[in-house]
């Protein structure tokens, strides 16, 4: 890496110091390229997203970094949901099909995230703090160019290639004006750690347990030193309905779920309430001559499979393996583009079938009492696993899941019936806005 007085060469410039950066700028140093790796924030920095995935532990294996998440996380061996009979009915990973890994963990992301930039520092990577990129100039393999700002003063960086991984800042999708909202689905989030929640027994203490409402849904999500996060995902129009303290409303909205509120009975809150909106979104594209996009700069859909931290870091692997190729023999890079994003879309559209109807009546039933006919159920724990990408075996299983969904709304004409309403309003919704829906980009 070279360096004058404010201006930087570097092979890639990557901005953006989450999973998704860093797992690209330490797969990238491996091989053998020069990289820069900004982040406008300084870890430790409190993030959501804290639930990973049994698909998770391939790649930290792949990193080397497998050691220190189980350093830093509580082991999670299933997710429960509620069933039938006012309970839960526990998905243990282990059940999945294929190879996916029979556990995950829970960790304070703020941690994590400090740990993955930690370790891409040390494998090479050129990785600062609290340097904020402004703009860029996209000129195609090698003419890369951004405008940042440091402690310094301004900063210059001349790259061959751009990894947008800014998260939710979608610094691309706002430039090039790519960004659209999923109207059909648009959420907003409060949440808060307590202490003192009681967590499931045995086993099953580090289960990811999610609750539903009438207007959303709710998690728990078991951290290290006996902290539960605590959130519920609203629909825009209850979350408006809030008056006072958002402590108050929370607290509200988990009183809406029985279980959920007995488990708190005991709790105390050691965070602030946080609230955060505009969850769901896509951008039209998510690569081009000389730059890609990878993680939540790209697309976020609601959390409710805790699907992020897993997509980002495979996006930012999977991006890495293509700039490689791409800067050895730039005629192949539009060919891997086109690849990179049918992978990223396919692994994204299993996730959003399953959110947009996550909270509709016939989901629940189906959730709740889940039969394992030709093995569906092992195929949706497979989901639940992370499984989305390129395990044929998981994709047959999930089409027949949809199949057994249709039919069983058409035998249960009345949840049918309301949910088909429900839909109806998300259509309207959507086409007065007149932005894509995350599942159909």
């Amino acid at each position: 890496m070279q360096a004058s007085a404010r201006t930087i060469d570097c092979d890639v410039l990557i901005v953006g110091g989450g999973p998704a950066g860093t797992s690209a700028a330490t797969a990238l140093r491996r091989l053998g390229h020069d990289v820069l790796l900004l982040e406008k924030d300084r870890h430790p920095r409190f993030h959501i997203g804290e639930s990973l995935l049994p698909c998770n532990l391939p790649l930290f294996e792949e990193l080397g970094v497998l050691d220190k998440v189980r350093a830093i996380g509580v082991p999670k061996f299933a997710a429960d949901f509620p069933s039938a009979d006012g309970g839960y009915r526990t998905f243990h990973f282990r059940r999945a099909l294929g190879g996916s890994p029979p556990q995950a963990f829970q960790v304070k992301r703020e941690d994590f995230d400090a740990m993955l930039f930690a370790h891409a520092r040390e494998s090479g990577a050129d990785a600062r703090e609290g340097v904020k990129v402004d703009s860029v100039e996209l000129g195609g393999i090698g003419h890369v160019v951004a405008q940042a700002t440091d402690d310094e003063g301004a900063l210059t960086v001349r790259a061959k290639y751009l990894v947008d991984a800014s998260g939710r800042d979608t610094l691309l999708g706002k430039a090039l004006k790519l960004k659209r909202k999923n109207d059909a689905h648009q959420s907003a989030a409060i949440f808060a750690h307590f202490s003192g929640v009681e967590t499931r027994p045995g086993e099953d203490a580090g289960n990811v347990s999610i609750f539903r409402f009438d207007h959303g849904w709710a998690w728990f999500i078991p951290l290290p030193d006996g902290v539960m996060s605590v959130g519920c995902v609203c629909r825009p129009e209850y979350l408006k309905q809030r008056r006072g303290r958002n402590e108050e409303f929370l607290m509200q909205t988990i009183a809406l779920m029985p279980e959920a509120a007995r488990r708190m009975q005991g709790a105390q809150r050691i965070g602030e309430v946080r609230v955060t909106g505009n969850y769901s979104y896509a951008c039209e594209r998510m690569a081009g001559p000389g730059w890609i996009m990878a993680g939540d700069a790209w697309a976020f859909v609601d959390p409710v499979f805790s699907s992020g931290v897993y997509l980002a870091m495979d996006n930012g692997l999977r991006a890495a393996e293509l700039i490689d190729v791409s800067l050895k023999n730039p005629a192949r890079e539009k060919s891997l583009q086109v690849r990179y994003g049918k992978r990223v879309r396919r692994g994204v559209r299993v996730f959003s079938w399953f959110i947009v109807r996550f909270n509709s009546p016939v989901m629940r039933m189906l959730f709740a009492r889940p039969r394992n006919i030709l093995k569906v159920e092992q195929g949706v724990i497979s989901m639940l696993a992370g499984d989305v990408f390129d395990n044929a075996p998981v994709r047959r299983r999930l089409y027949l899941f949809k199949f057994i969904y249709a039919m069983t709304g058409l035998f249960n004409w009345r949840a049918w019936r309301a949910e088909l309403a429900e839909r109806e309003r998300q259509n309207k919704l959507q086409f007065s806005g007149g932005n894509t829906p995350v599942d159909a980009a």
